[in-house]
């Protein structure tokens, strides 16, 4: 496929699936989980990770969603990703779901690592107004930091909840502890701005952040959504 350069190093596009299932095809869930980390080196992505889910409300292990997974991946060009809904793992996961979400997504800003790379470039592009944004933050919290890290986080959730402009939020994770995130998708950059620097619990705990040193490793990014469709917990977002 043809690739779309950026000057940033971000790719062309990133893509959020959610796919919901039965509870009787869990234990599938979790097999593909484990095949599709190999077929995903061949889907001609940038950049993937298999996720988890859950309501993200404590980031412990009694939050999961076990019928609800994740994949964010990143593409050099449209096509790429196109391509991928033709896939083994695309066909794999349709078998099981019986819900579907997809967001397309390019990225405005980011900072910070996952794994130890950039998976999203160095953009600094102004959203457009008025559109649908997506945030998400990921860290890997150092093990020692693990049990105020956790206290810190339901006064934050509980207070995302409330919040006028939140269209969905979901926990992500590559493992039930340490290995944490967020994505929340919001009417537009001016409702997610008043979140994360107007609303008293998210401030403390970005002010938190480095006095406690609870991350090793951390990332946020936030994307301007191109398309989105399918339902998520039954409704579209």
């Amino acid at each position: 496929m043809a690739r779309a350069q950026r000057d940033d190093g971000a790719p062309a596009l990133v893509t959020l699936h959610v796919w919901g299932v039965p509870a009787a095809a869990v234990p599938a869930a979790l097999g593909r989980m484990a095949l599709d980390r190999a077929l995903l080196r061949g889907s001609g992505a940038r950049w993937t990770k298999l996720l988890g889910t859950g309501s993200g409300r404590t980031f412990t292990a009694r939050d999961a969603d076990p019928r609800h997974w994740a994949l964010l991946a990143a593409w050099d060009s449209p096509g790429d990703a196109a391509w991928f809904e033709r896939s083994a793992t695309a066909r794999g996961w349709g078998r099981l779901a019986d819900e579907r979400l997809r967001v397309a997504m390019e990225p405005v800003a980011s900072r910070g690592r996952w794994g130890g790379v950039a998976p999203f470039g160095d953009p600094r592009r102004r959203p457009p107004t008025g559109a649908p944004v997506v945030s998400l933050t990921r860290a890997r919290v150092h093990l020692r930091s693990w049990a105020t890290f956790t206290r810190a986080v339901p006064p934050v959730s509980g207070d995302l909840a409330r919040v006028d402009g939140l269209r969905a939020a979901l926990g992500v994770g590559e493992a039930p502890v340490g290995l944490q995130g967020t994505v929340s998708l919001w009417r537009d950059s001016d409702a997610l701005t008043a979140f994360a620097h107007g609303r008293a619990p998210h401030r403390a705990v970005v002010e938190r952040t480095p006095r406690e040193g609870w991350y090793a490793e951390e990332l946020f990014a936030r994307f301007a959504v191109t398309s989105l469709e399918g339902t998520l917990h039954g409704r579209e977002p």
